[in-house]
């Protein structure tokens, strides 16, 4: 596959460097020669210089036979051409957009992307995404990870294996001898930094990171088992008021649990402006950083902070600061992807990546077969991959202990008829069926190989 991305920042480049990895022909296009270059001399992509939206820009990117156009840029409005001019001149099949703008993704204004309009086949929202992580991970705040599959029935979690969890130095086989009714897999451990799809006969240690898939009525005994227990986040204080911290309010405003929350932002119009637009929330005017504010918050009584400022020291300070007051989960956004090494020793409970998730979004639109949704894992160590199993798929018809996968891949959930079924050896996956599949990033080729089929792409 033929790829042009445009914009080589930290999403960017990541997408290309998912892209490269799998052998596709990868063109990565920015303003900024430095960014280029970096690009470059780090992956096996090639690389042009120029304002992307420029058609003869594009045509020196290959424009003229490319199967997809990533526009990632910094600007909306030059993502937004540049999807025009791939359609208009170029012809380029698929075509998507990062677009930041709130009055862009605005439901009442969709009409905009129709083909006849302003051709823009996906819609990626970085702010949306980050809220909606946000979100997930207030809901499993002893979670450092996240995510929902298999239509909401499947639960992903990552959790830090700690001494008091009661399965350590269990073998996962007995796992279903022990809790035969939990509806949960194992399908991946990070132990001293290395990742890897565990077998039956491993055991899960102190110190590891264990990545379960379970069925979301499951979950909260899942915790339990793997010695996670929390209670709930009634009360909830966010560290920046833009439009992300904006977005969290208002869905916590509608939420059934009735979750009370207290926005800090230190710019006062936006701060007046949140205010303004939220109905129950109390906005305070200030720094997230100021002890005496957070006390007048009442940070020591609170459940769990966000921090979600558009900065990553203030978000992880005040996520510290918060901790150190008598908070009881902190969880901070981090758009620097080396930082989250000082999540542990600083004693962050859990945080959220807007690249990653922006990555993943872009991902589930770029694999082949009839993918649902992508999930990436770690520094593109590895990806949840959900996939609606067609007829021609070469896994189709066939058990799961008759299907020749990677060493890198396990099954963690298959969708039956519209249930979450817990996978084994014996259960037969079927054309219709939709499978969660954790795959480590060397495997991935090869898994798309087995979900490829013959008259659909995406």
């Amino acid at each position: 596959m033929k790829v042009i991305i445009c914009g080589a920042g930290q999403v960017g480049w990541q997408i290309a460097r998912h892209l490269a990895s799998e052998k596709n022909d990868v063109t990565i296009v920015d303003s900024d020669q430095d960014l280029v270059e970096r690009a470059t001399d780090t992956l096996d992509v090639k690389g042009v210089s120029g304002f992307a939206s420029y058609p003869n820009v594009l045509s020196d990117g290959g424009a003229e036979d490319a199967d997809m156009i990533i526009a990632a840029t910094h600007s909306d409005e030059v993502n937004m051409v540049t999807c025009q001019v791939a359609h208009s001149i170029f012809n380029i099949p698929r075509k998507i957009a990062r677009l930041r703008s709130q009055s862009y993704l605005d439901a009442i204004y969709a009409d905009l992307y129709r083909r006849d309009h302003l051709p823009i086949d996906v819609v990626i929202s970085p702010e949306l995404e980050v809220a909606e992580a946000a979100l997930k991970r207030l809901s499993f705040p002893n979670a450092f990870e996240s995510e929902n599959f298999l239509n909401n029935q499947a639960q992903l979690l990552g959790l830090h294996i700690e001494e008091n969890c009661p399965v350590i130095n269990t073998p996962l086989r007995q796992l279903n001898d022990l809790f035969s009714t939990l509806r949960v897999i194992v399908v991946g451990v990070r132990r001293q930094g290395i990742l890897f799809a565990p077998s039956a006969g491993d055991q899960i240690f102190c110190s590891d990171e264990v990545y379960l898939m379970c069925h979301t009525i499951d979950a909260k005994r899942t915790m339990d088992v793997f010695g996670k227990s929390q209670g709930e986040q009634n009360r909830v204080i966010l560290i920046g008021g833009g439009n992300v911290g904006l977005r969290i309010a208002k869905t916590l405003e509608r939420s059934e649990n009735r979750i009370r929350a207290k926005v800090i932002e230190k710019d006062r119009s936006r701060a007046e402006f949140s205010a303004g637009s939220l109905e129950r929330t109390i906005v305070l005017h200030g720094d997230g950083l100021d002890s005496a504010l957070l006390e007048e918050a009442n940070v020591s009584t609170a459940d769990a902070i966000l921090a979600v400022t558009d900065d990553d020291k203030t978000n992880m300070l005040a996520a510290v600061r918060a901790k150190s007051k008598g908070c009881n989960k902190a969880i901070a956004l981090i758009n620097d992807p080396t930082m989250a090494a000082l999540m542990e020793p600083l004693g962050i409970d859990a945080y959220i990546n807007p690249r990653a998730t922006t990555v993943s979004s872009i991902l589930k639109h770029i694999r082949h077969g009839k993918v649902k949704n992508v999930y990436s894992i770690g520094d593109a160590e590895a990806e949840i991959i959900e996939a609606q199993v067609l007829s021609t798929s070469l896994i189709a018809g066939k058990r799961i202990g008759d299907i020749d996968f990677p060493e890198g891949v396990i099954v963690g959930g298959i969708l039956k008829d519209n249930e979450m079924l817990k996978p084994d050896s014996n259960s037969k996956i079927e054309e219709g069926d939709v499978v969660a599949l954790f795959v480590l990033s060397k495997d991935i080729a090869e898994v798309e190989r087995l979900l490829q089929v013959t008259i659909d792409y995406f």
